[in-house]
């Protein structure tokens, strides 16, 4: 009965957040990500953040750094002091920023992308997150 379980638990959908300001790539991104069974929200820009993250329960969360109203790094922040929400792996994306330089006062995502990206490197780097 409990490998029963878990096999259902596995084929499960999980959620994915994307917080991307460009429509296009957001689009994209939702796209793949259904295709591979996944349960995708999307928001455009950083207002509600900590309440959508909340009310969505994202297993993880893609976010640009570059939005029109708020720095994701400051998001980053603020959803790793939230104690019900700093569980949640973050993939954060840039056009801007690199792997070296992304990181604002020592709070890193718990991986960094690149933008424009391959999408196999994007589902790898999200089945990583997901398996932690």
């Amino acid at each position: 009965m409990f490998e029963f379980l878990k096999i259902i638990q596995t084929l499960a959908k999980k959620n994915i957040l994307v917080i991307e300001d460009n429509h296009a790539i957001l689009d994209v991104i939702t796209l793949i990500l259904e295709s591979e069974a996944f349960n995708v929200d999307g928001l455009n820009k950083g207002a509600d953040f900590i309440n959508r993250v909340q009310e969505f329960n994202p297993d993880v969360i893609i976010m640009d750094i570059m939005l029109p109203d708020a720095d994701g790094r400051v998001l980053l922040k603020e959803l790793k002091d939230t104690a019900t929400t700093n569980h949640i792996p973050v993939l954060m994306i840039s056009a801007r920023y690199n792997a070296n330089n992304y990181t604002l006062n020592g709070i890193e995502a718990d991986d960094f992308m690149a933008k424009p990206f391959n999408i196999d490197e994007l589902m790898d780097k999200i089945y990583a997150l997901l398996r932690k």
